[in-house]
């Protein structure tokens, strides 16, 4: 039956058959036959919406993980030291999945409370905010941070800060690598583990751009007031070097992947590599490579809708030069979805995978180190 383009009628369609057509089949979850988190993972694969992500994202982390040529950038935002999800981090560090972090400054000072041995504490909605301001706890959502951790956190800050020599021009990434050390000196436990102490530990960088937005930030600016009353020289605090420095390690980089948990200023300033290595190209005619990255993995629950940084797909990135394409070879996964929940699944997931490999092989293909920045 013919009809006009206008005219608002149907038409006889002739029905495809999907298997001809290549479409790829759902699988109903059976939990009868999950035995560990990476059936669950790859299970969820197979089914649909947010669950088919977390197993589509699985899959994009072990292929980084299994890359020995991907230098993986992981990117924190969000209070998820806080949220107790730190160690997942520094086990990254520590299997050699992730290469550098860049972070808010906030993330690392909370985790700089559990590297310290003290603890964050569940919110009672009973208390007002009013009380919870005049007994010191401060409160993040549902769990509370006391003062008295940060004024712990403040002990280690002046202990690495007074023994700074003034000469030497201070960024994020140099002084968490000696936070890192003082832990990895005084720890009371040697199992004690830390995102800085790992971080320090196998030679990974740790960049804050946001330096001043945290409490690291305001210690030390203290200490440099305290300096400049006793008629001390101050410390100088270049972020510029955190630029240069991030930019010149993955410059060495035959490939790249970037881990990315929120968004923000972590994410934005890590994905900005790309562009700033092409106006150094195209505005000062320096002869580099036109690197991009080629996976990327990224958890966050934002909207896309919102317009902000931290929902934006990274099919927008692409059109900034952030990203290689599909079409060229990029792979990517993203998980709309509470990093609380995502995190743990997705990463426990591919450490079982790499576990499974090791003990078949004897050895892990995931041999990469922050030596290699």
């Amino acid at each position: 039956m013919k009809h006009g383009d206008d005219d608002g009628a149907g038409i006889d369609r002739k029905l495809h058959n999907p298997i001809e057509d290549r479409l790829i089949p759902l699988e109903p979850l059976d939990l009868s036959s999950i035995r560990s988190i990476d059936d669950l993972v790859r299970a969820m694969s197979k089914t649909a919406f947010t669950g088919r992500q977390v197993g589509e994202a699985a899959d994009v982390l072990e292929t980084m993980a299994r890359d020995k040529d991907c230098f993986v950038v992981m990117t924190l935002a969000g209070a998820m030291t806080v949220a107790k999800q730190g160690l997942i981090v520094a086990e990254l560090i520590d299997r050699g999945i992730v290469n550098a972090i860049v972070s808010t400054g906030a993330l690392m000072a909370h985790g700089l409370v559990e590297a310290t041995g003290r603890s964050h504490f569940r919110y009672n909605p009973e208390v007002s905010d009013t009380e919870l301001y005049e007994q010191g706890y401060n409160r993040v959502y549902d769990t509370l941070e006391p003062e008295q951790n940060l004024d712990d956190v403040e002990r280690v800050m002046s202990a690495v800060l007074e023994d700074w020599d003034h000469s030497e021009v201070m960024c994020s990434y140099k002084l968490n690598h000696a936070i890192g050390a003082h832990l990895a000196k005084h720890a009371k436990d040697k199992d004690q583990r830390g995102i800085l102490k790992s971080a320090y530990e196998k030679g990974v960088p740790v960049f804050v751009p946001a330096f001043t937005d945290s409490e690291l930030g305001l210690d030390v600016a203290l200490h440099n007031r305290m300096r400049e009353s006793s008629g001390r020289h101050k410390i100088r605090f270049d972020p510029f070097e955190d630029l240069e420095h991030f930019a010149s390690t993955l410059l060495r980089q035959t490939r790249l992947g970037i881990f990315t948990i929120g968004g923000g200023v972590p994410r934005n300033w890590s994905q900005q590599f790309g562009p700033f290595i092409e106006l150094r190209h195209r505005r000062m005619g320096e002869n580099l490579p036109l690197k991009r990255y080629h996976y990327g993995v990224r958890i966050c629950p934002e909207p896309v809708y919102w317009g902000g940084l931290s929902g934006s797909p990274y099919s927008e990135a692409i059109s900034w030069g952030k990203f290689v394409p599909p079409s060229e070879g990029g792979r990517f996964g993203e998980v709309f979805v509470d990093a609380t929940v995502g995190l743990p699944l997705i990463v426990a997931a591919v450490l079982e995978r790499l576990g499974k490999h090791k003990n078949a092989s004897g050895k892990a293909k995931t041999g990469k180190v922050g030596a290699r920045k």
